[in-house]
């Protein structure tokens, strides 16, 4: 019989420890999948900060070095610089990237840095407890906006995406979903395409991937998949951000 299904050489013989229906699992798997068929495994470096990406280290089967909270891109940047034939990207979550590591993540892109930024936006703070996060949509109740986010006292959601679209150092930017099927295939063409502007060494990319956080989001995961198809995405729309491939 053959084989047409197994598991990437990317990722390690592990249980997940992530929460039931959390995307992190099948981000990891996309990422792992475009790493094996890029031929990438032997000189790849990532690297992870704080948050729920602090696992990763557990489940990639490649070099992985952890960065202080929202330093994943300085930490990216030294590597490649001293590193340039290997391939680099960082694994960070909205909390990290978007709030102590923004100053971080707009230098690296407006230098365009040869690194692949995967962003897991879940617009909350996952591993300390569902806190509000800058992603977080106007409205959305979490330990910290227990009435709702209100732009008045906690500002709007940020939409990195287009923040540093405005940046001459971008190359390639895009936001996905994992909330389906086929949008989990859309997700794995973007990280691909994205994986292969670093190749190519054309500069900064990064995949803004939209994912559920069911447990702090006090939703069964189904709900969770129904929130993210009728809230989240009007609020952070899909698709191509900015191609300069």
């Amino acid at each position: 019989m053959r084989k047409v299904f197994s598991k990437p050489k990317s990722l390690k013989s592990v249980v997940f420890s992530y929460c039931p229906g959390c995307g992190h699992g099948i981000v990891h798997r996309l990422v792992a999948e475009c790493i094996d068929e890029l031929k990438l495994r032997e000189s790849t470096i990532a690297v992870a900060p704080v948050g729920c990406a602090v696992f990763t280290s557990d489940y990639f089967n490649f070099d992985i070095t952890e960065a202080p909270h929202g330093r994943a891109p300085a930490v990216a940047t030294g590597i490649k610089r001293t590193n340039y034939d290997k391939f680099v990207f960082t694994y960070q979550g909205d909390g990290d990237i978007a709030a102590i590591g923004i100053a971080e993540i707009i230098h690296a892109a407006n230098r365009s840095e040869n690194i692949t930024v995967i962003f897991v936006n879940n617009a909350n703070y996952g591993m300390t407890g569902g806190q509000m996060a800058p992603t977080t949509l106007i409205g959305q109740v979490t330990k910290t906006t227990p009435f709702g986010r209100d732009p008045k006292k906690e500002g709007y959601p940020i939409k990195l995406c287009e923040i540093l679209a405005i940046l001459e150092g971008t190359t390639y930017l895009e936001r996905v979903s994992i909330h389906n099927p086929l949008n989990i295939v859309k997700a794995k063409q973007a990280i691909k395409k994205a994986f292969q502007c670093q190749i190519n060494k054309m500069g900064f990319s990064m995949v803004e991937i939209l994912s559920s956080c069911p447990t702090d989001w006090s939703m069964t995961p189904i709900e969770a998949i129904k929130w993210i198809d009728e809230k989240f995405i009007k609020c952070f729309p899909l698709g191509m951000i900015k191609n300069k491939l």
